[in-house]
């Protein structure tokens, strides 16, 4: 079922694998029309995330990331529509020898290459597969498919694995175990006995319902992993499962003994997290939150588990607002509720809804000396509402707002000019990771305790760098710069407590045994603690 845990479910397992001294890596397939993730709505589809070498893709390739704490690449990630225009693209150029092209072998042989690819390429002991969307569904039946083929060929090195979802009707208050088995019975239906169900429901499973799933479908009541609700962090979840001893059992399956004892790093960093009781508040400012009669966090997730990661890192427990732009655009007078924030972060985003809003969070939090972080459309904005209150440029805008402003202080890149009136959205952007020389006088030197940097990029447009000079005249420091394209990547107002706004995405490299330093720079501050 879509939305219930699975990449987080994969992410734990992978963690517990490492811990017990394997090499890991993770994919996530989705089964969308879609070449990647880039051109997806985030109030339908969550957070856009990017990897280093510039793919646009699921959230969940950040929770992979996250608890390996490794990078993961393009190859980690695919979807049907790229499975299926790499099959046509080689069709087109003879690349199948005059043959028909059909679904089974060559979608299935296309999926196959690509996932041993990653296996072979990353040197991996595990690589763990998620399948997205919900069994039963035709979308990823040719990915099913492929699992019950690759198990064929490769006996004993290739184990499935259910997660399923037990409800508990309020009306009832017990816990029902009649659904899982029916996509148990679906897996079945593909050729596929899952060797393990991890349980997802609102509280754990006891050992009568283990052992009446364990009938129902066909397999060991040990393999039914019990996965309740979480209250704590979702970095507790593979202590979870080892107390069902998933990672032991898969290794009993596969025949294969750990390589060494179990690390212990993540369990520390665990108890450091529960250690946290200290509040810090602060205010994140978009508008991907409504989904219906729905609040989405996903929209944001890594910007979230970026403030998380550094408020548990200086022994802090993070309360975070979601604080709607378009409000604060309709209603001024409701920017007084900011003073309530030790902090204030405008993450990334696109579009002229609730630009005012984010404009006049970033004045009032510049007025009145409030530690805030921008992220890349908010290091745009900040530098207009600089421009137009500081520098006294009252149309001062951004072009992808206002083409016509005479003060276009934020300008298209000139490589994307072509994209735009061609209509070539999708992987087109500026993407991935590119350096930063940082000046030895900024904030930013001292947070990341060196000069040159690399962070990750999903933008079109920049700085223009002909209000520069008027920029820093009135008291704004250009902090960070790309040397190769002269790009405006990090500014600082330093008369002001914390005042920082980046060009990139900080948050796609924070993780939990490693925090993003900007991150953690704001949450001291926020925190009244001297950098």
């Amino acid at each position: 079922m879509s939305g219930i845990g699975k990449g987080v479910t994969v992410a734990s397992t992978a963690r517990i694998l490492k811990d017990y001294g394997f090499r890991v890596t993770a994919v996530k397939i989705d089964p969308y029309l879609n070449v990647d993730a880039g051109t997806m709505n985030p109030t339908e589809h969550g957070e856009v995330f990017v990897t280093d070498d510039g793919l646009e893709c699921d959230q969940d390739i950040g929770n992979y990331e996250r608890f390996l704490d490794e990078n993961i690449y393009k190859d980690n990630y695919m979807t049907s529509g790229l499975v299926y225009k790499a099959v046509i693209d080689r069709e087109r150029n003879l690349g199948y020898d005059g043959k028909c092209v059909q679904i089974i072998p060559h979608i299935t042989d296309e999926i196959e290459g690509r996932l041993v690819k990653v296996a072979k390429k990353q040197r991996a002991d595990f690589v763990l597969i998620e399948i997205g969307g919900t069994v039963g569904e035709y979308e990823n039946l040719l990915f099913l498919e492929t699992g019950r083929i690759m198990k064929l060929k490769m006996p004993g090195r290739v184990l499935f694995m259910l997660v399923s979802y037990f409800p508990i009707p309020d009306m009832i208050g017990e816990m029902k175990t009649k659904p899982p088995p029916h996509p148990a019975r679906a897996h079945n239906n593909a050729g596929i006995q899952p060797d393990f169900i991890i349980a997802r429901s609102a509280q754990p499973l006891d050992e009568v319902r283990k052992k009446k799933v364990s009938i129902f479908c066909n397999l060991d009541a040990r393999d039914v992993i019990s996965a309740p609700d979480f209250k704590g962090s979702i970095y507790e979840i593979p202590f979870n499962f080892e107390k069902d001893n998933l990672g032991k059992r898969i290794l009993e399956k596969l025949n294969v003994r750990p390589r060494s004892g179990k690390s212990q790093k993540w369990e520390l960093m665990v108890k450091g997290i529960k250690s946290s009781i200290k509040p810090i508040k602060i205010g994140i400012v978009g508008k991907y939150f409504d989904t219906g009669n729905f609040t989405l966090a996903d929209s944001y997730i890594s910007v979230i588990e970026a403030v998380k990661h550094a408020a548990w890192y200086l022994k802090r427990k993070p309360e975070i607002t979601w604080l709607s732009a378009e409000k604060y655009e309709n209603d001024p007078a409701t920017l007084e509720e900011l003073k309530n924030f030790d902090g204030i972060i405008v993450p990334g985003g696109f579009g002229k809804r609730g630009v005012e809003g984010k404009i006049a969070v970033i004045r009032y939090a510049r007025e009145n000396n409030i530690p805030f972080l921008g992220l890349c459309y908010g290091l745009q904005l900040a530098v207009v509402e600089f421009a137009r209150n500081i520098c006294g440029f009252k149309d001062a805008h951004t072009t992808e707002i206002n083409p016509d402003t005479s003060k276009p202080v934020v300008c298209t890149m000139p490589e994307q000019l072509m994209n735009i009136k061609e209509n070539r959205m999708g992987g087109s952007m500026r993407l991935g990771a590119y350096e930063c020389k940082l000046v030895k006088q900024s904030l930013c030197r001292e947070l990341y305790g060196s000069d040159l940097i690399f962070e990750r990029h999903r933008h079109r447009y920049e700085v223009n760098n002909n209000y520069r000079l008027e920029l820093e005249k009135g008291g704004m420091l250009i902090a960070g710069i790309n040397l190769q394209k002269k790009l405006v990547e990090i500014i600082e107002i330093p008369k002001h407590k914390f005042f920082v706004a980046t060009q990139f995405h900080p948050e796609f490299k924070s993780r939990p045994l490693n925090p993003h330093p900007l991150f953690v720079g704001l949450i001291k501050i926020a925190s009244g603690v001297k950098i």
